[in-house]
């Protein structure tokens, strides 16, 4: 009996499920210290209200870390991932990696295989 995939998609925590969250999130996992406002903005393309918004948003859920300081006069804004946040991200990756694998099977089955144009001898693709 086949699980549905429902069961499957509960993993998948929303918050992290937004593509501009994905990537701040990616990105700060691949960063060796602290990312800068600055840095964030860069890499992910988006203006600073919407990286504000998507900021405030994981810092809430306690995902990330937003520190303020000064250089010399000019504020600096970095934001770090926390242990929590990881772990949840990770663990939603793990999610998502699964029902990927399930769909990349599913594909592969013969569901598609049997569905054929009888006219042209060919396989049809819906």
């Amino acid at each position: 009996m086949k699980q549905p995939i429902e069961a499957d998609t509960n993993a998948l925590e929303r918050l992290f499920h937004e593509p501009n969250r994905m990537a701040i999130l990616s990105a700060l996992c691949a960063a060796s210290e602290p990312l800068s406002f600055t840095e964030l903005k860069s890499l992910s393309g988006l203006t600073d209200g919407n990286l504000s918004r998507h900021l405030k948003a994981l810092e809430e859920a306690a995902v990330i870390r937003i520190s303020k300081t000064f250089i010399g006069v000019k504020p600096r804004t970095t934001v770090t991932l926390t242990d929590k946040g990881l772990k949840r991200f990770e663990e939603y990756l793990s999610a998502l990696s699964d029902i990927l694998k399930k769909a990349q099977r599913a594909i592969a089955t013969d569901h598609r295989k049997s569905a054929t144009v009888p006219a042209l001898g060919r396989k049809a693709f819906a």
